[in-house]
């Protein structure tokens, strides 16, 4: 018996240490992906100007005003972007054992993209620093929206939650919403065709330090809550019998977990506009190197997204030169086939 604990403990220390590995492997990757970010674009810039920028800032230097004005915020906000939409899609996946939930199921993309184009038209808003908080406001309403009609009926969970309803009411609200916003962009001026068309297609340029930070703080937030509540989601994942039988309070998981979704896809999407398949595909990247243990699986699920993000958006400022094609875009038709690729391989999960 002894020996046995050992062993395990023992595989248990060789794991964490593989985690530290990885994790610390793809860091070292989204370095390397940042200065690339940094030195490509419209004006390429040499390394060795980019590590001048940021070591012996020159104000009168039209290059290190684009890099620290321009660049360094849209770097930052792909990086933490991605990486909210990973964490985001992998505690869906976790909450609903769906292989092909995605942040979007929540609603938040639509409810999102509802207010900025309320935004603009009553209120001529056209700025992003004035309606990212519009579209932070309605992917949370949205959220909560589809929270609460999944909760109506519930039986047997002690909180009428029930991830089936959640996935349903959210595919719901998202069509409604959807087609409420092609209604008033139809019957708007050009100015606010423009702003959604800038926002809508997950366009990261122009977006400033603001921006990033309110980013930045949300990816704190709903990170950290989300991985607080790695070991409930993995007693959630044995079903809810199960669980119920560990002493897990499904209830309380879902709000919370479904709160962190809100806060981390509702802030990616207010920031850098409605981005497909980052959050489908990285925690599948992520599972595929880590096994189910969510305590594994989230954090790179985080590293996984921040990259493909971030490659998109390298990627779109590269494939029309000198044009550029948005970030969404580009992980849309990365991510489609991937998506294909998971339909065909995987059943939806019996809740």
């Amino acid at each position: 018996m002894k020996q046995g604990l050992a062993g395990r403990e023992a595989q248990f220390r060789r794991q964490g240490a593989g985690l530290w590995r990885l994790c610390l492997s793809g860091l070292v990757l989204l370095l390397l992906l940042s200065l690339i970010s940094l030195a490509i674009g419209s004006r390429s810039v040499p390394l060795p100007e980019v590590m001048r920028a940021f070591t012996a800032y020159d104000p009168t230097n039209d290059l290190h005003l684009i890099l620290r004005e321009l660049r360094l915020p849209r770097t930052l906000l792909a990086l933490s972007a991605g990486a909210a939409l990973g964490l985001a899609g992998g505690v869906m996946q976790a909450v609903t054992r769906n292989p092909l939930a995605e942040p979007g199921l929540l609603g938040v993309n639509a409810g999102a993209a509802m207010a900025v184009v309320l935004g603009a038209s009553a209120f001529g808003l056209t700025d992003v620093t004035q309606y990212v908080w519009l579209g932070f406001l309605g992917a949370g309403l949205a959220g909560v929206a589809v929270f609460v009609l999944g909760r109506v009926h519930g039986e047997g969970t002690g909180s009428g939650t029930d991830p089936v309803r959640l996935v349903l009411a959210g595919a719901g609200l998202s069509v409604l919403l959807g087609a409420a916003t092609g209604f008033v962009i139809l019957n708007a001026r050009l100015e606010v065709l423009d702003v959604f068309r800038n926002w809508g297609s997950g366009m990261l340029e122009g977006r400033g330090a603001g921006v990033a930070l309110v980013m930045a703080v949300a990816l704190a937030f709903g990170g950290g809550l989300a991985l607080i509540l790695t070991r409930d989601l993995n007693a959630l994942a044995m079903g809810v019998s199960m669980g119920l039988a560990l002493g897990l309070r499904p209830g309380p998981v879902w709000a919370l977990s479904c709160l962190a979704v809100m806060v981390l896809a509702g802030a990616a999407t207010a920031c850098a506009g409605p981005i497909a398949f980052v959050g489908l595909v990285a925690p599948h990247f992520a599972r595929a190197i880590s096994g189910p243990d969510n305590r594994r699986l989230l954090p790179l699920a985080a590293l996984f997204g921040a990259g493909i993000l971030l490659a998109a958006d390298i990627l779109g400022r590269v494939v029309v030169p000198p044009s550029e094609l948005a970030a969404g875009i580009v992980a849309a038709i990365l991510g489609g086939p991937f998506f294909i690729h998971v339909v065909r391989r995987f059943r939806m999960a019996q809740l």
